[in-house]
């Protein structure tokens, strides 16, 4: 097992800096999830680890071992990406085999591991079978067995999930995490996915533009975004954000959006002080947003009146698409919900859950 460090790594291409200044320690043992938009750098900072790319600057360890200038073949890593790049002309079993047979592993070794990793996976009654002959889930785990039987002190997860169907996203996503458990060992993996992130990570790195913007645990993320970019990204659907201005009123603070006004917590007018009568970016997640006829108890609420453009049905919840003195925003409520599609309404946002960011620069969390 081994730790994996960053350490104040670039890449550029040309003139395009994918990777800027990417600083992370990830300790052994521990699920990091690499997340951010396409093109990011996300899957470039992944190829620097691997090997497959030559590093501009700084260095990457894994253990205690400087491996800028090691062979991928010599990094102990496996990696699994987006393709399965599987041999069409193989079975399951020789797929899974060739690279410990390129090694020159014992015959007896490669057959213990190789049928260890299908028992794990639960594919041991497909060995024989080709990869036409498998699904697409089937050929998944097929690709994951070929990285377990390599026994590596890191596993490399480049976007595997992205060509399964949404039902066979969630099903591999939970295996590929009971597989960490079980396997104990570093796994670093890339997605564009926030939910993936949330669902599988130990902590996630937020990157955007080859910058780092955010390295946490999923919970914090959520809770305590760094900035707007963060608050955005983590949260599905993204959390509502309103240019506004923060002012005084009736002896405390409120948020002035121009088409409504909310009180503050007192809890956070402290925090606030030096930004009143500044202009702040007002954020509200969609799930701190009710109908107020099934508002949850003992939360402070503040009223705020919309037009309903769309309703999105979802069983146990509806999303309400709104609008408000021009800008959109979504609240997830209660499917008993009255609101409907074209009609004003009445909305109530917890303002315990708010959250204020500056408009300007790096946009970053208040606090």
């Amino acid at each position: 097992m081994a730790s994996v460090t960053f350490e104040h790594v670039f890449k550029r291409f040309g003139e395009v800096l994918a990777v800027s200044d990417l600083d992370i320690k990830v300790e052994d043992r521990e699920f990091l999830v690499l997340v951010g938009p396409s093109g990011c750098g996300k899957t470039t900072a992944l190829r620097l680890l691997a090997g497959l790319e030559e590093i501009s600057d700084g260095r990457i360890l894994i253990g205690e071992r400087v491996v800028n200038d090691v062979a991928p073949k010599d990094r102990d890593i496996a990696m699994v990406f987006q393709s399965y790049a599987l041999y069409p002309h193989m079975t399951v079993y020789d797929n899974m085999a060739f690279g410990l047979k390129l090694r020159k592993t014992p015959k007896d070794e490669i057959k213990r591991r190789v049928e260890q990793a299908a028992t794990i996976l639960g594919i041991e009654s497909l060995l024989d079978r080709r990869p036409r002959q498998l699904s697409g889930g089937q050929r998944q785990r097929v690709a994951l067995g070929r990285a377990i039987v390599r026994e590596p002190k890191v596993f490399l997860l480049d976007e595997p999930l992205s060509n399964l169907d949404a039902k066979l996203r969630v099903q591999t996503r939970a295996e590929i995490s009971k597989l960490h458990q079980r396997l104990q060992t570093t796994f670093i993996y890339v997605t564009h996915d926030q939910t993936e992130a949330m669902t599988m990570a130990d902590r996630i790195a937020v990157i955007k533009s080859g910058l780092l913007q955010q390295l946490d645990t999923p919970q914090r993320l959520y809770d305590m975004p760094g900035n707007v970019f963060v608050a955005g990204f983590i949260g599905s659907p993204a959390m509502n954000f309103f240019n506004a201005r923060l002012d005084r009123a009736d002896g405390g603070q409120v948020i002035d959006a121009g088409s409504f006004s909310v009180p503050v917590p007192s809890s956070r007018t402290s925090t606030y002080d030096p930004f009143v009568g500044r202009q702040v970016i007002f954020g509200i997640r969609p799930e701190d947003i009710h109908d107020p006829a099934f508002s949850p108890p003992g939360i402070m609420t503040a009223p705020v009146e919309a037009s309903v453009d769309v309703t999105e049905l979802m069983g146990n919840e509806i999303f309400l698409h709104l609008e408000t003195g021009g800008t959109t925003f979504t609240g997830r409520v209660d499917p008993r919900t009255s609101a409907k599609m074209g009609e004003k309404t009445r909305i109530v946002m917890n303002m315990e859950n708010m959250h204020l960011f500056e408009p300007d620069g790096e946009q970053k969390a208040i606090r």
